[in-house]
């Protein structure tokens, strides 16, 4: 029985890549002859300007099947202006083939990939092409490769029966060195393990143009490449969109665990395809296992790096362009037109990060250098039919900060309210940003705390300095405060991205540079001119190194400062020198005052971002600026800046348990948290919350007075919610109207609503985004919406979840405010729960179910139910969050115009006596 192996091909641009894939492609027997790059016939080459060009561009797969394996062979692009797409390939592999030429030996770019194998644990072989060349030595190159790889580097080309290749491979673990030392044979299964625990990286060598040490290196490769396990339930990787030649859009995606179908549905969308590859022909199947490598049409919400069943979405990526380019449109272009075409290409390459200025419209795209630029002017005339060109580039720059600060914020316009305290911590460089909660939640609810987190979480926040995005960061909540009436999701939103650049302004920010890491070979004679022209651009150098005759210089240098130097060093060498570089990160920026006054970004002026917050004074919104923040906040952490001796009252500083003025101290998550108040002063606490807004109020406008008759009695009246029918009124209509519904409420004539929870969740886009990072945040959240959206039904809302795989579990029922909750008992899902239930309630009562299940809704309405689709209810639930807001404005007004009236009359009065 054969087994299947997805198997990538990784290579610095001209070492051989794509000839190495023909030639094994020929070997498996999957085409009749070898193709040529410079021919132009190549397999894997399906696109025109590929072959034009004689580069790969876009990665592909080809399908084989040989020595009792079942491959798909995937080329990614060789050339650093298209990593990005090889990195995204890295994610779907079982292993990996690193071609390397002779010739160059273990350039920048290759060093790139193997720190990029390594990332993604991506167990490697290597093939040393270019073999048939004069003065290729293979001693030589092996001593190289391990001095520049590591010694787990193998020459395995003699085979496992020969003593030193053996000792070599028992050297790579102790436990089996010792094993070896003792008499036992290295088995077959030994050097598996090994390899896939990255332990060992078996290298061969060869010509891939002539054919030479091919087909025995495919044969060791099917039988030394792990064999993967896959898990029963369904999970996929996405890790490349892409388009056919009709516009189909196409997901391409590696099956991680279960199987797919035809017709299969992903939210509100349904599978309409799936193709399997090879070259540029596909076969349609009707369904897919684990581990397969497949294109799916009819998903329109996909995008590289999602995650679908158990898989977790990853958009995260180590390879990021630096230039920011302006796009360039002939008078005749329709802008629009043209930015929804490099939004569809931002599909198939997210690193394009296509954007617009709010203030005219300007298109700008991120590159990663020339080539990419100019495949991209090509891309939108042959498939747009229209014409664009680039502005010169800028370096991309980022910011980070120095100490660490608290950053808070608050939006309380009438009728909102939220507030954010954030403490911003500098971290690792290359770090990246990440955020957590350390916050009590009898402080801030839990649902709360996960908001603010979401928020911060999407989008990239812009640093006060030149604008740029911040990074290398980490940001805690640590407090914050909401309102029990008045807070919706939004004012958090507000308030988090307020905190977080008042926290900027607070900080010691810091300009980052990306840099580059460069190896420059130059004949010995130049040396003193390389030296000092690096020296001229900031660059740092090591020692110098002699290898195959010539020194190699290898350092960093700003990209700002690289410029055209590779054309400089083909000149003063006579074309014997070159210089390859590949991005190695961010640093402080070399010339950071001159960035930033060049940049002339004032972060106050910045609407869009801004960095104060927002109170309510005498009934209207009134902005505070940042400096000011923090002396009208409602909460006190404790945190004070450095060189503030404001003491900290006692109740706050054992509240927060801060450990210094500048530090705030990480709470266990087992601590327990201790309300010492009393039930009056909690009581007292609870109303003063719902009481605030109505004092400010009275406070502009005066008193309320009461309105009631005489023949009122004595109950406590409710602030903006209308008695049903005033006191000492005859109102037939209205005792007709009470009469009935009295009469209906006697008879138990109640309607239902069943909900499909998670069904309902993942037809969310908000919910089926912050699922993905948390599906317990997701269903609190959808919670939290049911149960408001219950305040204001005539149906008895009832949500069910899933809990059919809990081992041991029983049916469980949830009183979550005013909502009934169940999570069915063990092996019954919530579509046999609901089926059970509304085939009951509906023999007496109106049943309704909010689901999207075709074969859920087909058994409602056999049942004698209504269905309500999921989208349905997501809109039934705007339209009474509307309602609800439209009600309270309309109450609150109609009050007011009652005071006026009223004082229009008491006016009157006063001028009559």
């Amino acid at each position: 029985m054969s087994t299947s192996l997805n198997i990538g091909i990784l290579a610095h641009v001209d070492a051989g890549k794509t000839t190495l894939s023909e030639a094994l492609l020929y070997e498996a027997g999957a085409v009749r002859s070898i193709g040529r790059v410079d021919h132009g016939d190549a397999f894997l080459d399906t696109f025109d300007l590929e072959k034009e060009r004689g580069i790969t561009i876009f990665s592909k797969q080809a399908r084989l099947e040989t020595f009792d394996r079942k491959i798909t062979l995937m080329d990614t692009p060789g050339h650093i202006d298209f990593s990005p797409e090889t990195e995204r390939t890295l994610q779907v592999l079982d292993a990996a083939i690193l071609v390397i030429s002779a010739a160059d030996g273990v350039g920048a770019h290759v060093r790139t990939l193997w720190s990029l194998l390594e990332h993604y644990n991506v167990p490697t072989f290597i093939f040393v092409n270019k073999m048939d060349q004069p003065g290729s030595d293979t001693d030589e190159i092996s001593a190289l490769l391990s001095q520049s790889l590591g010694s787990s580097v193998v020459n395995m080309t003699p085979g496992i029966n020969d003593p030193m290749v053996c000792e070599s491979i028992a050297v790579c673990d102790d436990n089996l060195l010792d094993s070896y030392l003792n008499g036992t044979p290295i088995k077959e299964s030994d050097i598996i393990n090994l390899i896939s625990k990255r332990l060992l990286f078996p290298c061969y060598y060869g010509s891939a143009l002539k054919g030479e040490g091919v087909r025995a290196f495919l044969e060791n490769l099917c039988r030394y490449a792990p064999t993967p396990s896959y898990p029963d339930d369904f999970g996929a990787r996405v890790y490349k969109i892409s388009r056919d030649s009709d516009g189909t859009r196409l997901s391409f995606l590696k099956i991680t665990g279960g199987s797919i179908s035809i017709r299969d549905t992903f939210g509100e969308e349904k599978i309409s395809q799936i193709r399997l590859y090879s070259g540029s022909k596909y076969e349609q199947v009707q369904s897919a296992e684990a581990g397969t490598i497949c294109a799916i049409a009819g998903l329109s919400g996909t995008r590289a790096g999602d995650g679908l069943g158990f898989e977790a979405s990853n958009h995260e990526e180590l390879l990021e362009p630096i230039l920011n380019c302006r796009i360039l449109l002939p008078d005749d272009e329709d802008p629009y037109k043209v930015w929804q075409n490099l939004l569809i290409l931002q599909e198939e390459e997210p690193m394009l990060s296509v954007s617009r200025t709010e203030e005219n419209g300007d298109i700008y795209v991120r590159v990663m250098g020339q080539v990419q630029m100019e495949i991209i002017k090509r891309l939108m005339m042959d498939r747009f039919k229209m014409s664009i060109d680039f502005g010169q580039g800028r370096i991309i720059y980022k910011e980070t900060i120095a100490n660490t600060v608290e950053g808070v914020g608050h939006f309380e316009p009438l009728r909102h309210y939220a507030e954010v305290h954030l403490m911003l911590e500098p971290s690792a460089p290359g770090s990246g940003l990440s955020f957590e909660a350390n916050c009590p939640t009898d402080i801030l609810a839990r649902n709360w705390q996960r908001l603010v987190l979401t928020h911060l979480d999407e989008k990239k926040h812009k640093g006060v300095l030149t604008g740029s995005e911040i990074t290398d960061m980490k940001i805690t909540l640590i407090s914050g405060k909401a309102h029990l009436k008045h807070t919706e999701g939004g004012d958090f939103r507000k308030a988090t991205y307020r905190a977080v650049r008042q926290g900027l302004m607070m900080a010691n920010s810091v300009l980052l540079e990306p840099v580059y890491r460069y190896e420059l070979i130059v004949p010995s004679e130049n040396v003193g001119r390389a030296m000092t022209d690096l020296s001229q651009r900031n660059a740092t150098v090591n020692s110098p190194e002699i290898e195959n005759g010539k020194t190699v210089l290898r350092g960093t240098i700003p990209a700002a400062c690289l410029g055209n130097y590779a054309e400089d060093v083909r000149s003063y060498t006579s074309g014997e020198g070159s210089i390859s570089c590949v991005l190695k990160g961010y640093a402080p920026c070399h010339n950071a005052e001159e960035v930033i006054a060049k940049s002339n970004y004032d972060p106050e002026l910045d609407t869009h971002n801004p960095c104060s917050s927002v109170f309510c004074s005498h009934g209207v919104g009134t902005v505070i600026p940042w400096n000011d923040v923090r002396k009208y906040m409602h909460v006190d952490t404790g945190w004070r800046p450095e060189g503030d001796n404001t003491p900290i009252p006692s109740d706050i500083a054992m509240e927060y348990d801060l450990e210094n003025i500048t530090a705030f101290k990480a709470r266990t998550s087992n601590e327990a948290v201790v309300d010492n108040r009393s039930f009056s002063e909690k009581e007292r606490d609870y109303r003063a919350g719902q009481d605030e807004l109505m004092a400010i109020f009275e406070k502009t406008y005066g008193p309320i007075k009461d309105r009631r008759t005489n023949n009122d009695d004595d109950r406590p009246r409710t602030y903006g919610v209308p008695d049903d029918k005033p006191k000492g009124i005859s109102d037939p209509k209205y005792d007709e109207k009470r009469d009935a519904k009295a009469q209906k409420k006697a008879n138990g004539q109640k309607e239902y609503l069943l909900i499909d929870g998670y069904n309902v969740l993942f037809a969310s886009s908000d919910l089926k985004s912050l699922a993905e990072r948390d599906i317990n945040a997701a269903r609190d959240k959808l919670m939290d919406i049911v149960s408001n959206f219950q305040g204001y039904r005539r149906e008895n809302i009832i949500l069910v979840f899933d809990a059919y795989k809990v081992h041991g579990g029983s049916e469980k029922v949830l009183k979550y405010h005013n909502l009934d909750v169940i999570y069915t008992k063990e092996a019954e899902t919530a579509d046999q729960y609901i089926e059970r239930t509304s085939h009951e309630l509906s023999k007496n009562y109106k049943v309704t179910v909010a689901t999207s299940d075709g074969i859920e809704q087909v058994i409602i309405l056999g049942a004698g139910g209504i269905r309500m689709p999921a989208k349905e209810f997501w809109d039934e639930v705007k339209n009474t969050e509307d309602q609800i807001r439209q009600q309270h404005i309309k109450t609150l007004d109609n009050k007011l115009h009652n005071y006026v009236l009223k004082d229009i009359d008491l006016n009157s009065a006063d001028s009559k006596m």
